[in-house]
């Protein structure tokens, strides 16, 4: 399979994933219609259906118009959430294929919304899986909790998304993977991972390049809301458990004037 990024927006991502075999496409969060449809008649594919991560206007907001621009295009969204212009609604565990060889399966992430779904992806055999974490699960980083707790990002982070194989590669909806570095520096300022990757996102982001995708493995390593189980980060923070911990790191993100 091959995955291609459409910038859209100020700082969004939508994805088109190419299953190689037939020229099917789908495309994760269209949110700007046009632009997606103009990348997949450059790479001369068909889309076939839209993967929605979450209701939210830059993720689905462009649902209703790619419905009228591809006659007959699937759009999936979570059971949970109210995503415009969805034709098919998923809920954890639902499996979709892809052409010939690529298997989509729905993991429900909740916490940003109630009814988040992230996508992950696989396709031939020796090729790296990838998911499609919407805003759950940033490069270094997570969503705001508009619509859960701790509790449930803590779940979605680092046992949903954790248990997928360490080499997947993770596709988010924004490019805020600088700040986030920044931002984790200030959990763990002698992270040496951390500030490896700081310097290259700086470098990529000058050279006008995204920083997506990282891989599970690396924000295992880097990303300070995946690293809640570390004693040495609990002791900084005074949290005597995961979820506490994952709350107030979240909550000095949004006060953090970076």
């Amino acid at each position: 399979m091959k995955i291609f990024h459409v910038p859209c927006l100020e700082d969004n991502y939508s994805y088109l994933i190419i299953d190689e075999s037939t020229g099917d496409a789908a495309v994760v969060d269209p949110v700007d219609p046009e632009k997606v449809i103009a990348s997949a008649e450059q790479h001369q594919v068909k889309i076939k259906f839209v993967l929605t991560t979450h209701h939210h206007w830059d993720h689905a907001g462009g649902n209703e118009k790619i419905k009228q621009l591809v006659p007959g295009i699937k759009v999936y969204g979570g059971s949970l959430d109210k995503v415009k212009g969805c034709t098919d609604a998923v809920d954890n565990g639902d499996k979709l294929s892809l052409g010939q060889d690529v298997n989509i399966l729905a993991l429900h992430t909740p916490c940003h919304t109630k009814g988040h779904i992230s996508y992950y992806v696989t396709g031939k055999e020796g090729e790296n899986p990838a998911v499609f974490t919407g805003d759950t699960l940033f490069v270094a980083g997570c969503g705001k909790f508009f619509e859960g707790t701790a509790e449930q990002m803590h779940q979605s982070l680092c046992v949903t998304l954790a248990a997928l194989p360490k080499p997947t590669q993770v596709y988010c909806g924004h490019e805020y993977t600088v700040k986030n570095l920044e931002f984790a520096l200030t959990v763990e300022p002698n992270n040496e991972k951390i500030q490896q990757k700081l310097s290259w996102a700086r470098q990529q982001r000058q050279a006008n390049l995204p920083t997506i995708p990282s891989t599970l493995e690396e924000e295992l390593e880097t990303n300070p809301f995946m690293r809640v189980d570390k004693p040495e980060i609990q002791e900084k923070l005074g949290c005597n458990s995961p979820t506490d911990t994952l709350r107030e790191i979240r909550n000095k993100k949004d006060q953090w004037k970076g």
